[in-house]
């Protein structure tokens, strides 16, 4: 099991990584060229800047019961499909149940935007949603390690 992280604009970088190191887990953090990280014996692999350039290197380097931790649904269906782990930046676990809705309800968003619709963004980010994470993804670790 390793952990993935897509990067471009993840507020729980330095949280992951804190947990892999926790767990002894190899951590890859992956992001374009708009970002920089340098986190002590942690790998950081960068991309060129590009529509879903992180995603489709990402999706090609994971295997089986990797965890990804991802704000990005369409990642999260790809991660599903190879059989990964995706988490988001608050703690929801994607999977077959709840992967569809998502989906649907981010195609419905955009339609709406398109059709010149103002949608409100995502609430602030708070210590609840960090603790929510942590549990989340040290469950899930804990599951499959």
């Amino acid at each position: 099991m390793k952990l993935f992280i897509d990067a471009d604009g993840c507020p729980v970088v330095n949280i992951t990584c804190k947990i892999a190191k926790k767990y002894n887990l190899e951590c890859i953090i992956i992001c374009d060229t708009s970002h920089s990280f340098n986190i002590k014996d942690i790998e950081t692999i960068t991309v060129s800047k590009g529509n879903d350039s992180v995603d489709f290197y990402l999706v090609n380097k994971i295997s089986k019961e990797d965890i990804v931790v991802t704000q990005d649904y369409g990642l999260a269906a790809m991660c599903l499909a190879k059989g990964a782990l995706p988490i988001n930046q608050n703690g929801i676990i994607f999977d077959d149940t709840n992967i569809l809705s998502l989906l649907n309800q981010r195609h419905t968003a955009k339609k709406l935007r398109m059709s010149g619709v103002r949608l409100k963004g995502p609430s602030k980010r708070n210590k609840k949603c960090d603790d929510e994470f942590i549990k989340n993804l040290e469950n899930l670790i804990e599951k499959y390690i």
